[in-house]
């Protein structure tokens, strides 16, 4: 990042291609699906280069990165209650695309069993306050340390660890009858 702070194109090149995905796939989750999710990424991406002369490295670059990214996923959270737009099924990720061959030996009621779970959770996890649903995001898919996940949240570590406490309540709770059978 220092180097794309002096102005060199190719390291923001190589910035962009080692944290693409984990900008994309940290949006697609906060979002419920990845329809937007690329066109945000390349939000937070822009909003790399043009606050580059300002960065300070005071904190680790993902951390400052994923702030950057959740500011513009919060955002656009607001901007889609405002519009009261109706997120697409969360469903739609789980689908094998066509002709896909799956060489597991799961039988198909236990695929169907599967993929009802892994929708009831994407559910689930979307409908988690913000800062639950991002905590949530970082630490379970991201692997995020806690401490991380305060700075992104601006919060503290106990703070973060009751968000987490209170969205795997809430999530357990949401999910007791796929998970009582």
């Amino acid at each position: 990042m220092l180097a794309v702070k002096a102005g060199d194109e190719r390291a923001f090149e190589t910035l962009v291609e080692r944290h693409q995905f984990r900008v994309v796939g940290t949006i697609a989750k906060m979002l419920g699906g990845e329809s937007d999710a690329e066109d945000i990424a390349q939000q937070v991406f822009l909003r790399v280069w043009n606050s580059a002369p300002r960065y300070n490295p005071s904190a680790k670059f993902t951390t400052w990165l994923l702030t950057i990214t959740r500011n513009l996923v919060f955002n656009e959270m607001r901007r889609r209650q405002r519009a009261r737009l109706v997120p697409l099924d969360p469903g739609d990720a789980v689908h094998p695309p066509p002709g896909h061959v799956d060489s597991s030996a799961r039988s198909p009621s236990e695929e169907i069993v599967e993929v009802e779970l892994q929708v009831a959770l994407t559910k689930a996890i979307a409908a988690l306050p913000e800062a639950q649903r991002l905590a949530v995001v970082l630490r379970r898919f991201e692997n995020m340390p806690y401490e991380d996940i305060a700075k992104v949240l601006k919060t503290s570590v106990p703070s973060v660890k009751s968000l987490l406490f209170r969205a795997r309540t809430d999530l357990r709770e949401r999910l007791k009858n796929h998970l009582a059978g």
